[in-house]
C-alpha cells in the first residue's frame, strides 16, 4: 500500500481507509476460524438466538 504513489493527501486517505474496512471487516481472520468478522458475528448471532 506504502509502496504505491499518491497523488494527493485526499486520495492517500480514501486508500487508507478503504485498507483499514478489508483488514477489519472482509479479511479472513485465523482467530475467527478462517472467516471474515462480519460472517463469524453473524455465526454467534444464530447460535445465541439474537438474530
Amino acid at each position: 500500500m506504502f509502496k504505491i504513489a499518491q497523488p494527493t493527501r485526499e486520495h492517500m486517505k480514501k486508500d487508507v481507509a478503504a485498507y483499514m474496512r478489508y483488514y477489519n471487516l472482509e479479511r479472513l481472520h485465523t482467530a475467527n476460524g478462517d472467516q471474515s468478522p462480519i460472517n463469524y458475528e453473524s455465526s454467534l448471532k444464530k447460535v445465541s438466538g439474537w438474530a
